[in-house]
């Protein structure tokens, strides 16, 4: 298991180091002024999107900082809804997976509310 769990953190920390990268590109969304009313309303929507964007990576960010902190902690692998383990190929595929398959299912469904996951500082 030791070796997979270094595999998996070296998948934590590159997507991490991938997130940050990404999240320091704000260039996208500095507003620009068009003569055009559909130049503007095109530009709008860019900066939509981006914004859309560096929200959902934010978040991303965040599920990866707090597996990062389970693995420290030695709590990596188990579900926070039910305290089952993880299956190894879902962690594989979703190394920042904080539930097991079937309570994703159920939160995906609104079943239950999301345990907030414990993040580290910057």
């Amino acid at each position: 298991m030791k070796p997979n769990l270094n595999r998996l953190r070296s998948a934590l920390t590159a997507k991490q180091a991938e997130l940050l990268q990404g999240l320091q590109n704000r260039e996208g969304i500095v507003i620009q002024p068009a003569p055009e009313d559909m130049d503007q309303a095109q530009h709008a929507a860019d900066r939509d999107l981006k914004v859309s964007k560096l929200n959902l990576d934010s978040a991303l960010l965040r599920s990866v900082r707090a597996a990062l902190h389970r693995l420290d902690e030695g709590h990596y692998g188990c579900c926070l809804h039910c305290d089952e383990a993880i299956g190894s190929k879902r962690l594989a595929a979703v190394p920042w997976a904080a539930y097991c398959i079937e309570c994703q299912a159920a939160a995906d469904r609104g079943e239950f509310e999301e345990v907030v996951a414990a993040t580290t500082e910057d």
